[in-house]
Order: structure tokens, then C-alpha cells, then sequence
């Protein structure tokens, strides 16, 4: 195997990685960013209010984006 075998194999995981962990961060995020609005609209400063929806959120883009991972894996 040579240098170029092995920075495109090296950069081939990062795209892959990059790929599949995007649609749970993204939801994390958009729920984390949601969450955060609702809190400074209401002044409520709780920071298991913004943890726990987020939580649950990925866990469900997770599940429901489960198959889709196992196939680009």
C-alpha cells in the first residue's frame, strides 16, 4: 500500500464519518437551538430542560436513520 493508497483511504473514513454522524448532530442541534429560544423566551435556565429533549431527539434520529446508516456502512 502506498502514501496515496492510505490518504485516500484515511480520507474515505473521514467523508464516511462525517457522513453518518450528520444527521444526528444536525438534529441535536436543531433541538438544542429550539430549545434554547423557548428557554429565553420563558427565562427558564435549567440545564436538564435543553438535555433531555436533545437526548431523546437523537436517540429517535438514530433509530429511525439506523437502516440508512447500515447501508452507506
Amino acid at each position: 500500500m502506498g502514501a496515496h493508497d492510505a490518504i485516500d483511504l484515511v480520507r474515505s473514513a473521514i467523508v464516511m464519518s462525517l457522513v453518518l454522524g450528520a444527521p444526528v448532530l444536525l438534529v441535536g442541534m436543531l433541538v438544542g437551538l429550539l430549545i434554547g429560544l423557548i428557554q429565553a423566551l420563558t427565562q427558564i435556565q435549567d440545564q436538564t430542560v435543553s438535555t433531555v429533549p436533545k437526548l431523546v431527539a437523537m436517540t429517535l434520529a438514530i433509530m429511525i436513520a439506523l437502516p440508512w446508516m447500515t447501508d452507506q456502512l
